[in-house]
């Protein structure tokens, strides 16, 4: 079964209003954000960063859903049909901003940034968790959420040399007759490959190679220079990001840890769970997980003691994403995006839970420590290892 739950639209009513209230980031920093592309193929590198920045009177927010052609990406992933759901997509959701400065001054600090690479989930991109991501930079992290070119993405493209042009990369399903396990676990790897040479673009910049964004953005790399924590990397994802952040573990040592929200751990492989050799946060929510799969990452957690897994009660398997916040009728419906647990409150704790272990497996200075409960699973909405239920198909 596809990982996101599938749209389920309801006919004649337009159920009020849609409107997106993405919440600020909470810590001491405002955040910036900027589009970075490298290379003029398909295995180049596609992501947005989120960054601590220099408040700026009048600064522009980035658009939500960056380009209409993923309106018709979503729509292709929810099997319905482009020529209506696109357009109603963009109608209702297509001015929604990201409350962050686009290309704004970035922050110089005298200790680095940490670097958070994020990964997101099937059918999704890279801008649909705005909010946690914009969130963990409000608190002095920089966090580059790839944009994935596996076929996963929901829409993506890549610029080739000609002036101009774009080539677009279409979500696939997996193709009739082939088994899913083979076409997805071929995926992951790719994903997890592309979260490595995420890292090793900061390690260029790091080390003062020039490296152009293809974009031509309002924003000069080279101002990362000095600025970012190469010894302090984690990797996050959600669902299939999840799955794809655990496995970037084992390909890459210089990630110490990973956040997996609501990981759909089906793709890896199970020669593979001996050698994760990181600890692990699983964030699940009340009603995606199977038995089968918290199985898995127990596993993981017998293999390291520091690998936790807690559950957040209230929450939905869409609760972890920025679809969470739309309001309205309509959009809540088509997305599955609510469940009985405030979506702010929800962001709350999956932020602070991840700051607290972040903060435990970095080694950072700031004090997030008072958090730590929330790692054991003490609190009225997190329980570890929670009673876990069939998602609902």
């Amino acid at each position: 079964p596809d990982p996101m739950p599938l749209p389920r639209l309801g006919r004649g009513s337009m159920g009020g209003m849609q409107s997106l209230a993405l919440p600020l980031g909470k810590g001491p920093h405002q955040v910036g954000c900027v589009d970075v592309m490298v290379g003029h193929t398909r295995q180049g590198l596609f992501l947005r960063l989120f960054y601590p920045c220099l408040p700026r009177a009048g600064a522009e927010r980035p658009l939500w859903i960056p380009r209409y052609e993923y309106c018709g990406g979503l729509a292709d992933f929810a099997h319905r049909s482009r020529r209506w759901c696109a357009p109603l997509l963009n109608a209702t959701i297509g001015s929604c901003r990201v409350p962050v400065s686009w290309n704004g001054p970035f922050k110089p600090c005298s200790r680095r940034y940490p670097l958070i690479i994020f990964s997101h989930g099937l059918g999704a991109f890279r801008t649909l968790y705005s909010s946690v991501c914009s969130e963990l930079a409000s608190w002095g992290f920089a966090v580059a959420a790839l944009e994935h070119r596996d076929h996963s993405a929901s829409a993506t493209y890549f610029c080739p040399v000609e002036a101009g042009s774009e080539e677009w990369i279409p979500y696939q399903h997996v193709p009739q007759g082939q088994k899913e396990f083979y076409f997805r676990n071929k995926q992951v790897h790719q994903r997890a490959e592309e979260c490595v040479r995420a890292l090793r673009l900061f390690e260029d910049i790091d080390s003062g190679k020039s490296v152009p964004n293809v974009l031509h953005q309002d924003f000069d790399l080279s101002v990362l220079k000095d600025s970012i924590d190469l010894t302090k990397v984690a990797v996050m994802g959600h669902s299939f990001g999840g799955v794809t952040a655990v496995l970037a573990l084992v390909k890459e040592p210089s990630f110490r840890c990973a956040v997996a929200l609501d990981a759909w751990m089906f793709p890896l492989e199970n020669a593979l769970y001996p050698e994760v050799p990181k600890p692990v946060l699983f964030i699940n929510t009340e009603k995606f997980q199977t038995p089968e799969s918290v199985a898995k990452m127990k596993r993981l957690s017998s293999r390291n003691s520091q690998t936790k897994i807690i559950t957040v009660l209230g929450s939905v398997h869409q609760s972890q994403t920025d679809f969470t916040f739309l309001t309205g009728k309509l959009l809540s419906r088509i997305f599955g995006a609510r469940g009985t647990l405030d979506p702010y409150k929800g962001l709350d704790i999956t932020s602070r839970a991840a700051l607290a272990f972040l903060q435990r497996h970095l080694n950072l200075e700031e004090e997030f420590h008072q958090w730590d409960d929330l790692l054991e699973g003490i609190g009225d909405s997190v329980v570890p290892e929670a009673p876990f239920c069939r998602p609902n198909l």
